[in-house]
């Protein structure tokens, strides 16, 4: 699919730091530059993102994956599957996110997690006091609340994504292990 609205052309230097990191430069960067005021300020808060450390890596990259497959963003979905990989993750539990309902790899805190994230994304929201202290409980006030505006900006991302019309561009093709398909009885609510 094309992007609904055409790519920018980039400052050389991004774009040669783009293409180090991941061997190409990302659509929604470059859908972006369209105003690259908001593509910076969005760009940066991804890096600061990134660089938050009170919850656990592989819980909040199974949260943005589960926040990708309910919003049905693929290119987030590739990309958490590639970047899963390099941040040497069980790429079997990866693989099995978008069904984790249905899965049993997976351990009682991350099936929470991901729980979260889909009460989280949906429209309205359908996070319960239950879930939420039970989060608290096991994760600590810093780790919640990182993990929670974490997902609120995979919410932003994904979102973003599939409004712009932007799809996979495998970079999960280079894992070994291909993404498991969101089941049609997955329970997750859609959102409006």
């Amino acid at each position: 699919m094309t992007p609904r609205i055409p790519k920018a052309e980039l400052p050389a230097e991004l774009k040669e730091n783009m293409i180090k990191q991941l061997g190409t430069v990302p659509e929604p960067v470059e859908v972006g530059f369209n105003n690259p005021a908001v593509a910076l300020a969005n760009l940066e808060f991804g890096a600061r993102v990134a660089e938050w450390d009170a919850a656990d890596a592989s819980l909040k990259s199974f949260a943005h994956m589960a926040v990708a497959a309910q919003v049905g963003c693929s290119w987030c979905l590739d990309i958490g599957y590639f970047q899963a990989q390099n941040q040497h993750l069980d790429l079997a539990k990866a693989s099995q996110v978008p069904r984790w309902r249905e899965s049993d790899v997976f351990t009682p805190l991350e099936r929470d997690v991901m729980e979260y994230a889909e009460a989280m994304t949906n429209t309205p929201t359908t996070v319960t006091d239950e879930l939420a202290a039970s989060l608290l409980d096991r994760l600590g006030p810093a780790a919640l609340v990182e993990l929670t505006v974490f997902i609120a900006f995979a919410n932003l991302a994904t979102r973003t994504n599939t409004a712009h019309g932007i799809t996979s561009q495998g970079y999960s093709d280079a894992c070994e292990i291909p993404l498991a398909a969101r089941s049609a009885s997955s329970g997750a609510a859609s959102g409006a």
